[in-house]
């Protein structure tokens, strides 16, 4: 077995159960997070700069409301996406983002 399919088949159960515990509207949000939002607020590689602040349920003072106004009209350094996700999926993002533990 060569080593890429050993990690694959290592670190897949780890990967596997923090999905399991989310519900539809939170794989939504999951789903759109890697699609829009992952390039800036996660790092790529450990050597890679960050280029938006990590988001978590602690983001914008876990405000729901302030979450989605945000995520919908954006600001001066981030687009706004109420133009490109209708709003229940700004609410799935809202719902995915709640599920992720505030960095220490």
């Amino acid at each position: 077995m060569n080593r890429l399919a050993l990690a694959i088949l290592l670190l897949a159960p780890l990967s596997a159960p923090a999905q399991a515990y989310l519900n539809e509207r939170q794989l939504l949000g999951l789903r759109l997070y890697n699609q829009s939002c992952r390039v800036c607020h996660t790092k790529p590689q450990l050597t890679s700069p960050q280029y938006a602040p990590l988001l978590s349920r602690a983001s914008l003072n876990g405000s729901n409301e302030a979450l989605f106004t945000y995520i919908a009209n954006g600001s001066a350094r981030m687009p706004g996406f109420k133009y490109q996700y209708q709003p229940y999926e700004i609410d799935a993002l809202v719902a995915y983002l709640k599920t992720i533990p505030s960095p220490e």
